[in-house]
């Protein structure tokens, strides 16, 4: 039984470059819908970050997806690093949730697992499968690429009964607080 497609936006973010890749899925067929890369440049470190903000919010006001993949934070060359990394993340995350969407997170090891069948292949390995998942007939640059794969890898995960499992983020939040004993620490 065919379902209705989904329209799922991938996200592989960076405090300079956040590669984006919008896909249709049905279960079991992948069509490229748009991807590119939002150019944050190299300034001032906020306004970099409203630049992601910004694009990530005209991306999902123009292809209108159901769904949101984003790559999880690894940390590759230093702390500063990943913490940047985290930020430029929050900001892309933040903008899809702010049209109520849900989001749900991928390990880059998982992501390349699901579109190489191995987890720690290479970036050409990534964008050559994304080219034939998808049916790219032109070359796509790494970023993008790895847009598309968390997307791709969002559209075979996310009738896992694991994913399915998890409360909306909201929930979990407002569950982690009582846990910690309330509100102590957070605005209201």
């Amino acid at each position: 039984m065919k379902t209705a497609p989904i329209r799922i936006l991938g996200i592989d973010p960076g405090s300079r470059i956040t590669g984006y890749g919008v896909i249709d899925s049905d279960g079991r067929s992948t069509k490229h819908v748009a991807s590119g890369c939002i150019r944050a440049g190299s300034g001032e470190f906020t306004h970099r970050l409203k630049i992601i903000f910004d694009g990530i919010a005209e991306i999902v006001a123009l292809h209108q997806p159901g769904e949101i993949a984003v790559e999880e934070v690894f940390v590759h060359r230093s702390i500063s690093s990943a913490l940047k990394l985290g930020q430029a993340r929050g900001a892309a995350i933040a903008a899809a949730l702010a049209r109520s969407l849900p989001v749900s997170e991928y390990s880059p090891t998982q992501i390349k697992r699901t579109i190489t069948g191995h987890g720690h292949a290479d970036k050409l390995q990534v964008q050559h499968m994304i080219k034939l998942l998808t049916g790219l007939h032109t070359g796509v640059q790494a970023d993008e690429a790895d847009a598309l794969a968390v997307a791709v890898c969002h559209a075979h995960h996310r009738d896992s009964p694991a994913l399915k499992a998890l409360p909306p983020a909201p929930a979990r939040r407002a569950s982690n607080r009582s846990a910690r004993g309330g509100n102590r620490g957070t605005a209201q």
